[in-house]
């Protein structure tokens, strides 16, 4: 199941990565097709916006493209006996995937949710094997299982 959830949210990521890049490069045209045929004010604050646009789009493509590298990182061949990077973890009720944020998904009838090594979750989870036992924002939380 491991090796499902990571193709899936490679693919996932890609399509954004894809998206973003047809977007950068139809502001790019748009751009070129503007400046041979307009000239003035109004010129320069559509070429003004489009610049700020692309700024933007660049900014949340590069930020897919470093979840991309971190779920590129990821064997789901390995497995630990403590939560890392790559963990598929099932705890009372949720399965997580440690990886990078990303979307909740359902495989198998079973949602997984894609949490960062960094966030307060993830943080509680590494480097502790089943059997592991926290509270979290007044939720307690258990390993039941490690892949």
């Amino acid at each position: 199941m491991k090796q499902q959830i990571l193709e899936y949210y490679k693919q996932l990521v890609q399509d954004r990565i894809d998206v973003f890049q047809d977007m950068i490069s139809g502001l790019t045209d748009d751009a070129q097709n503007d400046a041979k045929g307009s000239a003035g004010d109004k010129h320069e604050t559509a070429l003004s916006m489009m610049h700020l646009e692309q700024e933007k789009l660049n900014h949340k493509l590069q930020e897919v493209l470093a979840q991309k590298a971190i779920l590129d990182k990821i064997d789901a061949s390995v497995s630990s006996q403590k939560v890392a990077l790559g963990s598929l973890v099932q705890t009372n009720g949720m399965w997580l995937f440690v990886s990078t944020a990303l979307p909740k998904i359902t495989i198998e009838g079973k949602t997984i949710f894609a949490i960062s090594p960094q966030s307060p979750l993830g943080g509680k989870l590494m480097g502790n094997g089943v059997g592991f036992r926290f509270d979290l924002n007044g939720k307690f939380y258990s390993i039941e299982s490690l892949d």
